[in-house]
């Protein structure tokens, strides 16, 4: 029988292991996917997925486990969740393809008039469909340079945007992602962002009202771009490969002024943040500002590819020709999308927001034991854990973030990196509180082995 949404909401398997990891059947599509897969991907552990339903995810061999990635925050309703499956199986069966490039197709209309009535800001909107966060990021780029007639972009450190080579040049998370495709596209610049917990110009939270902000107004606006020339400034309200770095609503509010003042459009990079992840629709709510464009993707349509970009009407005045997909806004991810959507609004962001405290709450707990972690920050079900050597000079614990994700694995959680030494909790918001409690007690096993071993 089909598992219904009320099922799925209490499910408390526990993770089960019935191999070594990895099993016989996962060694050898490892063995296969070392012979044909790019090796540019980054694969921390050797899970090899079978199937997944809620928040557990089972290998090919039978081992069973508890889901904190979610396909990089993406199976925003749970593995499978039966109404979406529903909802692709009808669409797949009556139209896969048409491309609203060229046409028309009524849930393509329905979706953007849904997504529109829930982006922040009260004026109105519409929206470009593509397939990921990072084209939703280049139409942004595109819309503003083109509504603003500048072509400058100011970004921060630690943010990551995308992969495709105008997002690439606003992303400065990691070197890698960077090294070896230059030149960027020109004329980005970036600014500090507001890690309260290294504060890049020496203040404590209590005492910092975004002053890193004055980086942008008194260095980059005085001496290496005038304000004029700048078309947007892109910012992530938490930032995601950064390390799960919350804003300071105060940094939000005075980046609003900013931009404002100086006839920039600011751009909120949703991507990994929103669709109710937080605990909200998007998590630039909980500052009160209104951003000018916002980029949706990952969780939007619980797992099949779509990337959409949100701007005011009367930014969105750009002619036909000037941006499209053949594949963005297809109709089966469409579909997905509008119940993904529905199932967000009537109970799953209040969910997460629910959970997501219980989970915080149990995570700060942990550190009364574990002087590995040196901050537990987040919202909602965005939730990162920050590794430190010594919690006095916050030196980073690279290794011991990874030996501790991998000594989870080894326990049945999935866990991902973020940042330098930071473990991102970004579990399905189908996550119950049992769930949460076998985490935070997998995770606690996890880091007793992991500070043991570097003794």
């Amino acid at each position: 029988m089909e598992k219904t949404e009320s099922a799925i909401m209490s499910e408390t398997k526990l993770p089960i292991l019935m191999t070594p990891l990895p099993g016989p059947r996962a060694k050898a599509v490892i063995a296969r996917d070392s012979q044909w897969i790019s090796p540019s991907y980054t694969r921390g552990y050797p899970m090899v997925a079978k199937s997944g339903r809620g928040a557990m995810v089972e290998d090919l061999d039978g081992n069973v486990f508890l889901d904190f990635a979610a396909g990089i925050a993406v199976v925003s309703t749970g593995h499978c969740h039966p109404r979406v499956v529903e909802a692709i199986q009808k669409q797949a069966a009556e139209l896969i393809h048409i491309s609203g490039t060229d046409f028309y197709y009524p849930n393509m209309v329905e979706f953007a008039e849904r997504l529109a009535t829930v982006a922040p800001g009260k004026e109105p909107k519409k929206v470009y469909f593509g397939n990921s966060g990072t084209e939703a990021i280049e139409a942004a780029i595109k819309l503003a340079r083109y509504h603003t007639r500048r072509d400058k972009i100011i970004a921060f450190h630690g943010c990551f945007h995308g992969r495709t080579l105008g997002a690439l040049s606003l992303t400065a998370s990691k070197a890698v992602q960077r090294r070896g495709f230059g030149p960027m596209m020109p004329g980005v610049y970036h600014a500090p962002y507001a890690d309260c917990y290294r504060c890049p110009v020496g203040l404590t939270p209590h005492g910092c009202a975004a002053e890193c902000l004055g980086f942008i107004e008194n260095e980059l606006l005085v001496h290496l771009v005038s304000p004029d020339e700048v078309a947007a400034i892109v910012v992530e309200p938490i930032q995601g490969e950064g390390g799960y770095v919350v804003a300071p609503d105060q940094f939000l509010q005075r980046l609003r002024e900013l931009t404002r003042n100086h006839g920039m459009v600011l751009v909120a990079d949703e991507v990994q943040s929103g669709m109710g992840r937080t605990g909200r629709m998007f998590a630039i709510e909980f500052s009160g500002v209104e951003p000018d464009a916002v980029a949706i993707a990952k969780g939007i349509a619980s797992g099949l590819p779509l990337g959409v970009a949100i701007a005011r009407a009367d930014l969105m005045t750009w002619p036909p020709g000037a941006h499209a997909s053949t594949f963005g806004g297809n109709p089966v991810s469409c579909a997905a999308a509008v119940v993904t959507l529905r199932l967000i609004q009537d109970s799953l962001m209040a969910n997460a927001a629910d959970v997501g405290g219980h989970l915080i709450a149990g995570l700060r707990a942990l550190a009364d034991k574990h002087l590995l972690i040196g901050d537990v920050r987040g919202r909602g079900l965005m939730v990162g854990v920050e590794l430190v050597r010594d919690r006095r000079t916050k030196e980073r614990a690279g290794r011991e973030r990874d030996a501790a994700v991998l000594a989870a694995f080894n326990r049945g959680l999935l866990l991902l990196g973020a940042g330098v030494n930071v473990i991102r909790f970004s579990p399905p918001l189908v996550l119950t509180r049992a769930q949460a409690d076998t985490a935070i007690a997998v995770f606690d096993e996890a880091l007793t082995e992991v500070e043991r071993a570097f003794q």
